[in-house]
């Protein structure tokens, strides 16, 4: 039998939900993890002899937990685009620069 592992899958989920904040960037983490768990899926229903059904439902588990990261981290990432195009530039850097001010 071989076994199916979700602890990397994760630990990038879990990360890329850390990161989300950061522009969504997260989303980089949070792909990888989505395509590796459902490859890791595919595997498992091509030759289900050779896994354990309680490693497959985990690892769906960890499946739907990479898809909530990336729609997430996603959603952030189209709403900071979308932000950064509809906002005048001068307008944001002095944003930017009266908060870094208000900072030091």
């Amino acid at each position: 039998m071989k076994k199916l592992s979700t602890t990397l899958i994760y630990i990038l989920s879990s990360v890329s939900l850390l990161c989300c904040c950061f522009a969504g960037l997260g989303i980089l983490l949070a792909l990888p993890s989505f395509l590796i768990a459902n490859k890791k899926l595919k595997e498992a229903h091509e030759f289900p002899e050779e896994y354990d059904i309680d490693d497959v439902k985990a690892m769906k588990t960890a499946k739907t937990f990479a898809l909530v990261a990336l729609s997430i981290n996603g959603l952030y990432f189209v709403y900071s685009i979308y932000s950064l195009a509809t906002t005048d530039w001068d307008t944001f850097m002095n944003e930017f620069n009266s908060q870094m001010e208000k900072y030091q």
